[in-house]
């Protein structure tokens, strides 16, 4: 059995994708990213073999992007979270321009070229306020967990508008707004629309264009969904299902795997 790995190391999360001789997919896993970078990598390949019953000796070729790629120390080469996202999005929807890729702590829009290739990318400052950590922390502040973000802002009636163009700023009007008698939902969903903000701008400097992936951990927000397509305004718009918005990059690691281990062999 010959199999190919694609492990993404993302600032809170690492995700690994394993797919076979036939480019399907057979295998991910996710597990926080913590201190050990490394570690993170391995565990999150070995549990993605495990899904497929496959060994790290099944592997012929692994390729890692994230911020934390060069701490993965069994990869045979390694990307840009770019150039994956690239790869990922066209593997998953071919006709892919645009990718907006929402992640815990950068934010990244990128427009392709017709042969899938990068042509212009911008990323967000390095305000927390810019990414899905600002939507983390005010969930915190007011009481709720990660995991209650999606349901929580699914419950709002009236988005609160929070306009701080930094993450202190931000936070402090999450405390106001609390303060006068919000309630938490409409502040989530308000924090939901200031990030739609931000994205929409980093969209319109790439000089945006149809069709458009969305993907990124924060997408497993369905409000935040609904927020981004009603501002983008185009029935072009994907979004992976099956949670594959979090593995993309790492899709399109493992995709880039396959070609580099056959042109080894053709070679």
């Amino acid at each position: 059995m010959k199999l190919f790995a694609g492990i993404d190391v993302g600032s809170t999360y690492t995700k690994a994708v394993v797919l076979d001789e036939d480019d399907q997919i057979v295998g991910r896993a996710l597990r926080p990213t913590g201190f050990r970078l490394g570690h993170a990598a391995e565990q999150a390949l070995e549990e993605a073999l495990m899904a497929c019953g496959g060994t790290t000796d099944d592997v012929a070729y692994q390729v890692a992007t994230g911020f934390g790629r060069h701490r993965v120390k069994a990869a045979d080469a390694s990307v840009t979270d770019l150039t994956a996202a690239s790869r990922g999005t066209r593997r998953l929807f071919p006709g892919t321009q645009t990718v907006l890729d929402i992640g815990g702590q950068t934010v990244k829009a990128s427009r392709l070229d017709d042969a899938g290739k990068v042509h212009a990318f911008r990323l967000n400052d390095k305000c927390a306020a810019g990414t899905g950590a600002f939507l983390e922390k005010s969930a915190r502040y007011m009481g709720y967990e990660t995991e209650e973000i999606g349901a929580l802002a699914a419950t709002s009636k009236e988005a609160v508008p929070i306009s701080g163009v930094c993450a202190v700023f931000a936070e402090s009007e999450v405390i106001n707004h609390l303060s006068q008698g919000c309630s938490p939902a409409d502040i989530m969903r308000g924090a939901m629309v200031s990030l739609v903000e931000r994205s929409l701008q980093l969209l319109k400097r790439v000089k945006m264009e149809p069709e458009y992936t969305l993907i990124g951990g924060i997408l497993r927000y369905p409000s935040m969904v609904v927020e981004l397509k009603r501002r983008i305004e185009s029935d072009a718009v994907n979004v992976p299902g099956e949670d594959l918005s979090q593995y993309c990059n790492a899709l399109g690691a493992a995709v880039l795997a396959t070609r580099r281990e056959k042109k080894l062999q053709e070679s």
